[in-house]
């Protein structure tokens, strides 16, 4: 299962998503969240759903990366998609005791299944073409306002990026020691709930401890080099904004324009 989580993982490439600006693809994804969330109705959502399409095909990412991004999560969505279907007013299209089907909590149900889904692959969009350390330079540089309000933002932004660097080390750590715990005969996948949940401390212990034991090793590497965050720190890519960068700016308030249309001018479904 955690073979199915391609969080944090980057794939080098050459594509037209790959050289824009880390700047603008944080601004640009942070701007589809907010637009996915805003709709209410099934015209803006299909033309969501086809810019996400076009993004995963322009991004030069094979499309099996992006099945595994929704792959891990997919019981998540299923399991928040049946729970809004039994959520909504109107009339009852299928009732069973307490539990009542309404056109409304379909439309909750498939709306909320959508969301999810384009939120995780927008997302994977950003991580699959930005390295890490793009993604550190851009979230310092867009943070960098609140650092008049003395917020330490180097540091927040270095965090972020190894944390979300770390995701498959720690995901190849899991499956190493499953692997090693089922080799000694633990049983991870039969009984019921609470003995799955028992069988994985043998898993979560050792997980922990390795964590822990890498983020020190981390912290004296880094300490070793002199490190002492972003004060004095030059760069040597500077970032700067081209045509292109325009372009895909123009592209998302172009989104935006039809979005506020597609509310505007058709009815609400929920």
């Amino acid at each position: 299962m955690t073979r199915d989580i391609a969080l944090g993982q980057y794939f080098p490439g050459k594509s037209v998503i790959h050289r824009l600006d880390p700047r603008l693809k944080l601004i640009l994804t942070v701007a589809f969240i907010v637009y996915i969330f805003v709709v209410h109705n099934f015209w803006g959502l299909g033309f969501l759903i086809l810019c996400t399409a076009a993004m995963l095909l322009t991004s030069g990412v094979p499309v099996r990366l992006y099945f595994k991004s929704i792959k891990g999560i997919l019981f998540i969505v299923l399991f928040t998609a049946v729970l809004n279907l039994f959520y909504g007013s109107g009339e009852p299209l299928w009732q069973w005791g307490f539990l009542t089907i309404t056109q409304q909590g379909i439309f909750n149900a498939i709306f909320i299944a959508v969301r999810i889904a384009g939120l995780v692959l927008f997302s994977s969009v950003l991580t699959f073409t930005t390295s890490p350390t793009d993604l550190t330079d851009a979230m310092e540089r867009l943070l960098k306002p609140l650092s008049k309000l003395h917020v330490k933002v180097h540091e927040i932004a270095m965090m972020m990026t190894i944390a979300l660097r770390f995701v498959p080390t720690l995901l190849e750590e899991t499956d190493k020691i499953m692997a090693a715990q089922k080799a000694r005969g633990a049983d991870m996948e039969s009984g019921g709930l609470m003995q799955r949940i028992k069988a994985l401390v043998p898993v979560l212990i050792p997980l922990f401890v390795s964590s822990f034991r890498r983020a020190y090793d981390l912290a004296m590497a880094m300490e070793c080099r002199c490190y002492h965050g972003g004060e004095g720190r030059t760069k040597m890519k500077v970032l700067h904004l081209t045509r292109l960068d325009a372009g895909a700016a123009l592209a998302g308030i172009a989104a935006l324009v039809v979005v506020i249309l597609c509310n505007v001018f058709f009815a609400r479904v929920f």
